[in-house]
């Protein structure tokens, strides 16, 4: 899952991107209001952890605009101690939630797991291809040969294909939605992640397999 986290006070903003990513979710952090709303133009995010006083533009004015647009993604608004005017007006203007700092690790990652729940309805469920099967909340892959827990991104990349079987996913696709747009890896290491699960498949003895499409993508088609 995807987030974006637009906070200022960058101190905070590493501390809430090390809780989430250690959670499994994907970060995009920006540090002020017209770099969050450039990146929720650009980006498709499943969630925004959205900070009400930042520089260039608030956090209200980018809900505001993201609602108008209707882009209906989960916000939660991150709002001082005592304003309270900022809480009601967040929430009138089309946050899922709001948060007040300073805050618990452990409620953060609650109120995403709520904002975000309808996104997530098959998150308790189970995906299956073949005769392969993706737990979708314990990561566990299966298959005849055994099981395997899935990495983070190994379990994202996976997660995608068998959402998708024998639909042809570009490389870019993956490199957007799991590394995220601020990312320095190279583009190769989808390759080498794809590399990982292949030999996994075939440790369980999959009947599915990962095709390659030249300068395209990637799909899940049945084994020959």
């Amino acid at each position: 899952m995807r987030l974006l986290l637009a906070e200022d006070e960058r101190s905070l903003s590493r501390a809430i991107k090390a809780i989430l990513e250690k959670s499994n979710y994907s970060v995009d952090a920006v540090y002020d209001g017209e770099e969050a709303a450039d990146y929720l133009d650009a980006g498709n995010y499943d969630g925004v952890i959205l900070d009400v006083m930042m520089p260039k533009r608030d956090g209200i004015s980018v809900l505001k605009e993201l609602r108008a647009k209707g882009n209906g993604v989960p916000v939660l608004i991150l709002t001082a101690k005592s304003e309270i005017d900022d809480k009601v007006l967040g929430l009138d203007s089309g946050a899922n939630d709001y948060l007040t700092k300073p805050f618990n690790s452990k409620e953060l990652l609650a109120r995403i797991r709520a904002m975000t729940r309808s996104q997530t309805a098959q998150a308790t469920s189970e995906l299956k291809v073949g005769n392969v099967t993706l737990d979708q909340a314990t990561f566990e892959l299966k298959g005849p040969g055994g099981s395997f827990r899935l990495a983070n991104k190994e379990f994202q990349m996976l997660e995608m294909l068998m959402a998708n079987p024998k639909n042809l996913i570009p490389t870019e696709r993956f490199m957007e939605k799991i590394w995220g747009y601020d990312s320095e890896a190279d583009i190769s290491v989808v390759w080498v992640y794809i590399s990982y699960l292949r030999k996994k498949l075939a440790a369980l003895k999959a009947d599915i397999q990962i095709k390659a499409t030249r300068n395209a993508g990637y799909s899940l088609e049945e084994s020959k």
